[in-house]
């Protein structure tokens, strides 16, 4: 019985030495804005820990008059997938590594030989930023295409309060 005890005791020091020695997992609350052509389109934020990674998905319907008679018709899905991970944070610096996967639609009008309107061309941009650096507090950027549209990426980050608001 003494035998038991001891080893429970000895066990459980064992744990708490173990719990006591491991860092806390550092926390990071991030926002991102996405900004064509000057103006935000969509955001995003979330509160992820260090070596986690957050994935969103937002939708955006839209349809187009087309044809020679103008009609509604054809509607496309403008879809952006997002994943966030941070890869280390401190008070000075955090970094992220950012994947994006957007359905843009093509500016250029088109139209058939004689003058009908056709529905823009959705098109797929993939991307991927393997350590965005941020000034916590701070907006960093980062430009995804250059023109047709200016896409750009504004992000920022912070530690948060506490890991219990990891989601």
């Amino acid at each position: 019985m003494w035998k038991t005890s001891i080893v429970a005791m000895l066990l459980g020091t064992s744990l708490l030495a173990n719990a006591q020695q491991r860092p806390a997992q550092q926390v990071v609350q991030w926002q991102l804005q996405v900004i064509s052509d000057g103006q935000q389109i969509d955001a995003f934020d979330a509160t992820t820990t260090v070596g986690q990674a957050r994935t969103d998905t937002h939708h955006r319907t839209v349809q187009h008059n087309v044809g020679c008679k103008d009609q509604p018709a054809g509607s496309i899905d403008l879809s952006r997938t997002l994943t966030v991970s941070p890869l280390r944070a401190d008070a000075n610096e955090i970094m992220l590594s950012i994947d994006t996967q957007e359905t843009l639609e093509d500016a250029a009008a088109r139209q058939t030989d004689i003058g009908c309107k056709l529905p823009p061309q959705p098109r797929q941009v993939n991307a991927s930023h393997p350590g965005l650096l941020v000034t916590p507090g701070q907006w960093a950027s980062w430009t995804l295409v250059d023109a047709n549209p200016n896409l750009v990426y504004r992000v920022r980050a912070s530690l948060a309060d506490g890991a219990s608001d990891a989601k």
